[in-house]
């Protein structure tokens, strides 16, 4: 059997699965996804998001957590006791990936291409992917099975959730050539197509509609599917109106990220500055 179909047995099999059965077959799949080989998500074009949920890998996931004992993870002094099927990963500078001191933590089980940078400190957790030349910025999260593409930069605290459960979710996945500014929220399993903007303080998820200014038009996810953000959007914090109850009557409103634009050469050109601390 491949360890596609080891593991949707033991997942199927639930608590009575074989424990060295089910954490010899995550530790293998622990390593194809540090390597690169396997996905939790990976692009397809045949599909409305363009792409396409790799269950099985979540599946692979979810035996590690379950069947791991909580060990002695105690380092440089500090103490820290997690499960012992959740090591962090192992880097050296063959690896190409440059950690700067000060506090950052990689799970096992996650991809770190060439010329990615971590500032401390970051999280990066099991199962994500980062794309080669990205920047994960200061207190930025790359939550579990999070896809990042190449050339993105995650400005300081952007949280980019993780969507383990239900399996058959889309985690969050931020394409190519993304900005992601400081103190947002992507969350939910929502999708950034390549070259967008993501202003500081955008919220984004699978529940808040989005008002496309430039096309006059409100985006919302169709049912099942995770929200979209076009590519090259420029997505700033906006508010709108509460138009209804007491609310109304208040003046309040509500906060709801707005596209203002879509990405051109100005756009294009400030960006680029980015380079300058590679």
């Amino acid at each position: 059997m491949t360890l596609k179909d080891v593991i949707e047995q033991l997942f199927a099999a639930g608590a009575s699965a074989d424990r060295s059965e089910a954490r010899d077959a995550w530790r293998q799949l622990r390593e194809r996804l540090g390597a690169g080989d396997v996905r939790s998500a990976e692009p397809d074009a045949s599909t409305p998001t363009g792409w396409r949920v790799n269950t099985w890998v979540k599946q692979g996931i979810l035996l590690g957590f379950r069947f791991g004992d909580l060990g002695d993870m105690s380092a440089a002094g500090l103490p820290f006791f997690d499960k012992d099927t959740m090591p962090l990963k192992p880097l050296a500078t063959h690896s190409g990936v440059r950690v700067v001191p000060g506090g950052s933590s990689i799970r096992d089980g996650a991809y770190l291409a060439k010329g990615v940078i971590c500032m401390p400190p970051m999280y990066v957790n099991v199962g994500a992917y980062v794309g080669e030349g990205s920047m994960v910025d200061s207190h930025a999260l790359v939550g579990s099975c999070a896809q990042i593409g190449a050339r993105v930069h995650l400005s300081a605290a952007a949280q980019i959730g993780g969507v383990i459960e239900p399996v058959g979710a889309m985690p969050v996945i931020i394409e190519d050539d993304v900005l992601v500014g400081g103190n947002t929220g992507i969350y939910e399993g929502a999708v950034v197509k390549r070259r967008a903007v993501i202003a500081a303080g955008v919220i984004l998820t699978g529940s808040t509609p989005v008002y496309d200014l430039p096309n006059g038009r409100i985006l919302k996810p169709e049912p099942g599917q995770p929200l979209v953000i076009p590519e090259g959007a420029v997505v700033v914090p906006g508010a709108r109106s509460v138009t209804v109850g007491a609310g109304k009557d208040w003046g309040l409103s509500l906060a709801t990220p707005v596209i203002v634009k879509y990405r051109d050469d100005k756009t294009d050109t400030r960006t680029e500055l980015e380079q300058w601390i590679r």
